[in-house]
């Protein structure tokens, strides 16, 4: 069934918001996405407070990171084939099955490092498929006219996770422990499960031929370099995820370093640029007229490199997180119109795919966190930081050049 043509008077979050599918996925991508930064909060800090090194902490959290990069582009063709409805609750149901044994681990005090890292490649493999399964039912639900008011609904949520997530593990930690605070994520895992079991989806399939994935992928790559709007996107995402968000990686050390700050000084730093991509993603979501496209996303993109470099060579505190939460606006852009153009371009029949090569480019993350960690090491944090900004205002304009060929 096709969504109802938008109300010309009519708020599009009021409209989105009316929409029982669409309240569904929104709602249950919140719930997973909290839990799955409380989980990285609490297995880091649990990690660290084992090793008392912060190697195994960053060995723990980039689990969840490999998978997108070695499957991305696959889940997204497996999506093309199987139920995406049930991909996504298979989904939540692992995640929450994964969770209640690390809780039953913690709980017998059997706990080990290698077990948290288990977890975060399986988290990491269900994030894989959030795109190309979850990302685009949402956008599908909302209707061709509201593509890109719905992500942008849906990444402001993300970006609320991102600030209001590690709060709660962190005091999840601290208050209730280990145990606690994976049940609790479980439990909240099974809610957003039955959430998705109450969505009403049909989508048109290709066949799964085991045989024929890599090729599949290699159509889909094909589709992606042949539309410039759709090689922006992939150029972008790459730029972005390796000079630009790897800088959280650091974000402890540059505080520390470079402003003396305390632990919840250094936390106010941390949420600056997601409350910044909140307040936008709303503006972007209640925006009427026709969508942002290419232009939006590019300026974007290289807006908050821009900004970023600024922050990183700030002289004090207030002006570095002040400049953080200005970047927010270009990383809102960024974030909504990354799903929102390829569901705006990209042949419906290849959509999945494209997505998951959108998640494969994400997955090249932890090659930044690497470059950025040796450049803090070798030169310190406000010079790693800005020298990987620049790099990454490069990368940008040289996607657009590519885009436009």
């Amino acid at each position: 069934m096709n969504p109802p043509a938008p109300s010309p008077g009519r708020s599009p979050v009021r409209e989105l918001l009316a929409d029982g599918t669409f309240v569904r996925l929104w709602a249950a991508g919140g719930m997973t996405n909290s839990m799955r930064w409380v989980e990285m909060l609490v297995s880091g800090l649990f990690a660290y407070e084992l090793t008392g090194s912060a190697f195994a902490v960053s060995l723990v959290l980039m689990s969840r990171a490999l998978p997108m990069l070695t499957a991305g582009a696959l889940a997204g063709a497996v999506a093309e084939s199987l139920d995406r409805k049930r991909l996504l609750m298979a989904g939540q149901a692992a995640t929450a099955g994964g969770a209640i044994v690390i809780a039953i681990l913690s709980a017998t005090g059997q706990l080990a490092l290698w077990h948290l890292f288990l977890n975060g490649l399986l988290g990491g493999l269900v994030w894989t498929n959030e795109l190309a399964t979850r990302r685009r039912m949402v956008a599908e639900a909302a209707g061709p006219q509201r593509i890109v008011q719905a992500v942008a609904f849906d990444t402001m949520t993300g970006s609320t996770t991102r600030m209001v997530g590690p709060l709660a593990g962190g005091i999840f930690y601290q208050t209730v422990g280990v145990t606690t605070a994976y049940v609790i994520a479980s439990c909240v895992y099974v809610l957003a499960f039955t959430l998705v079991m109450g969505v009403a989806h049909t989508q048109e399939r290709r066949m799964l031929v085991a045989r024929r994935l890599v090729a599949d992928v290699a159509e889909a790559l094909r589709i992606a370099l042949s539309m410039p709007a759709l090689r922006l996107v992939l150029g972008i995402t790459i730029a972005m995820n390796v000079f630009g968000f790897s800088y959280t990686a650091i974000l402890p050390a540059f505080g520390a370093i470079a402003f003396q700050a305390s632990p919840v000084e250094i936390g106010l730093l941390a949420a600056a640029e997601p409350f910044g991509a909140l307040l936008a993603g709303l503006a972007i979501a209640l925006r009427r007229g026709p969508p942002p496209g290419r232009l939006a996303f590019a300026l974007g993109s290289a807006g908050f490199l821009v900004v970023l470099c600024a922050a990183a060579l700030a002289p004090g505190l207030p002006l570095a997180a002040l400049l953080l939460m200005v970047g927010g606006i270009g990383t809102a852009c960024f974030a909504s119109l990354q799903t929102g153009l390829v569901m705006m371009q990209a042949p419906i029949e290849a959509r999945s795919r494209i997505l998951g090569l959108t998640t494969t480019c994400i997955g090249m993350g932890p090659l930044g966190v690497l470059v950025v960690g040796a450049l803090a090491d070798a030169v310190g944090p406000r010079a790693a930081i800005a020298g990987m900004a620049v790099a990454g205002v490069a990368a940008v304009a040289m996607a657009v050049a590519f885009s436009r060929k």
